[in-house]
């Protein structure tokens, strides 16, 4: 995948992490493309605004994308490592690229998506590695509640 697209789509994302984190949550945003390039869906991270444990960033952006009959071919961007159950998102409905902002401060299933024929595009974004890290630093009871750790 072309660097300047996923770096493009990477700044909706990061948008969204950045709305999420204004809004009292966890900064993570994510936006699902589809074959053609167009934006699907966007959202970020809801868990505490909206005390529900499973709106985590990747399944607000699939969510606002709709019901389709097919994801293959779609592109879910997010600003960090998907976890476990985000990274099963992608491999129960075929989608095929995962461009990720950062895995840093947490690794999440890339590695794992990939060994399962899933494109991984890590952009290392200091952008946002720093908005994770300064995020852990000030409140790392909600992050490790969001981690499940």
């Amino acid at each position: 995948m072309d660097q300047e697209l996923a770096r493009s789509w990477l700044g909706t994302a990061l948008e969204e992490a950045r709305a999420g984190l204004a809004e009292g949550g966890i900064p993570i945003g994510a936006a699902l493309y589809g074959p053609d390039g167009a934006l699907l869906g966007r959202g970020h991270n809801r868990r505490v605004q909206d005390g529900d444990p499973s709106l985590h960033a990747e399944t607000a952006a699939f969510r606002a994308a709709g019901r389709r009959p097919s994801y293959r071919g779609t592109t879910m961007v997010t600003t960090l490592s998907p976890c476990w159950y985000c990274s099963g998102l992608v491999r129960q409905f075929g989608i095929s690229r995962v461009v990720i902002g950062e895995a840093v401060t947490f690794e999440g299933g890339h590695r794992w998506l990939a060994e399962h024929g899933v494109e991984i595009v890590l952009l290392d974004d200091p952008a946002c590695v720093a908005l994770m890290r300064d995020f852990v630093a000030d409140h790392p009871a909600l992050w490790n509640e969001d981690i499940g750790a």
